[in-house]
């Protein structure tokens, strides 16, 4: 049995953790950390999560941790978890970090895009990025795994097919996506707020998304070559899901029906990407609460562009089930164990 612990576990990536993890046959959660909500119950924030009744949220003492647990979620804020996640891998514990603070490899285009610096550049090198469809082999062998972001998750999984193969151009690339207002994370402000958001649709950090450089990063690494572009996020009116729309043009001529026999040889294998059948559009709802991307692409001729859409949970494949599924990998475990459950429709 492991025995995890989830640092910054009040928030709503940790609060989806422990409801993915209780159907976990091989999991025991020991310990769950929080500033805010020191010695209070999970279930006074979220009074589903029935399993952990016995446990209180405690302050994160990385020593006293070090001897409750073997394996380490940190959900905790950017710019925070540098030194937990520096600790616990020192100390040769297995972690996910849930944060952006080791998905970018080059320090200094964190610190540009996060505005504070790395201290740990050492373990920073150590950090595998944990996008399994891509990198499995790596993150089997690795101790410290850095969790992609939501939409990063969404925008490659529809990308790399078409991106390996040469299909399109990398240099031209738009990425417009819709997230719900979990994205944000589980905080006070009045942006966020019901008034604020039910009946209204609104893009946010246009051209400036602190997600755009792991983009380009992973893009770059698929078409071994520097890659600019451009990515704007939308907030919807809902709780979770996001949903993406990527326009690439076409270095040479294809058809739709091409180009999805091209991304089903590719995600033949993987257990949490599907792709549609010709005509089928993703739908939010149809991932809602689960560890799958959907994808679908069509070929627009007459603008010699393909157009890829893909549609995850936020919550789940754009975090804590993806960080499920690295955990499985990591401690030799089924990759899907814990992470096959239904679709939260309607």
């Amino acid at each position: 049995m492991l025995k995890v612990a989830i640092c910054g576990a009040s928030g709503y990536t940790g609060a989806e953790l422990l409801r993915l993890l209780q159907g976990h046959p091989d999991v025991q959660v020991v310990a769950l950390t929080s500033q805010r909500h020191q010695g209070k119950s999970p279930l006074e924030l979220y009074p589903h999560l029935q399993a952990y009744g016995h446990l209180r949220y405690e302050p994160l003492q990385p020593e006293r941790l070090l001897r409750k647990a073997d394996f380490f979620f940190l959900a905790l804020p950017h710019r925070t978890a540098q030194p937990a996640v520096e600790y616990f891998f020192k100390a040769g514990k297995m972690a996910v970090d849930l944060s952006a603070d080791f998905r970018l490899r080059d320090p200094l285009v964190y610190e540009q895009w996060y505005q504070v610096p790395h201290h740990h550049r050492d373990v920073l090198r150590k950090a595998v990025y944990g996008l399994a469809e891509l990198h499995r082999a790596r993150i089997r062998r690795a101790t410290l795994v850095a969790n992609p972001g939501c939409y990063p998750t969404a925008a490659l999984l529809a990308l790399y097919p078409a991106l390996k193969a040469g299909l399109i151009e990398p240099g031209g690339i738009v990425v417009d996506a819709k997230s719900g207002t979990t994205g944000a994370g589980r905080q006070s402000n009045e942006s966020f707020s019901f008034s604020e958001v039910n009946e209204d649709f609104r893009p946010y950090s246009v051209a400036c998304h602190r997600h755009t450089p792991e983009m380009e990063q992973e893009v770059a690494r698929i078409a071994k070559r520097p890659v600019r572009l451009s990515f704007v996020p939308h907030l919807l009116a809902l709780d979770r899901g996001i949903l993406c729309s990527i326009y690439a043009p076409l270095r040479k001529g294809t058809s739709t029906a091409q180009v999805l026999a091209l991304y089903r040889r590719t995600y033949a294998k993987e257990p949490f990407v599907k792709v549609l059948p010709e005509g089928q559009m993703p739908r939010l709802k149809a991932v809602r609460g689960t560890n799958f991307c959907h994808i679908a692409a069509v070929v627009d001729e007459r603008a010699r562009r393909l157009v890829l859409l893909s549609a995850l949970d936020n919550l789940v494949k754009g975090a804590s089930g993806q960080a499920v599924q690295n955990m499985n990998l990591m401690a030799g475990l089924p990759e899907t164990q814990g992470l096959l459950g239904p679709a939260l429709m309607p």
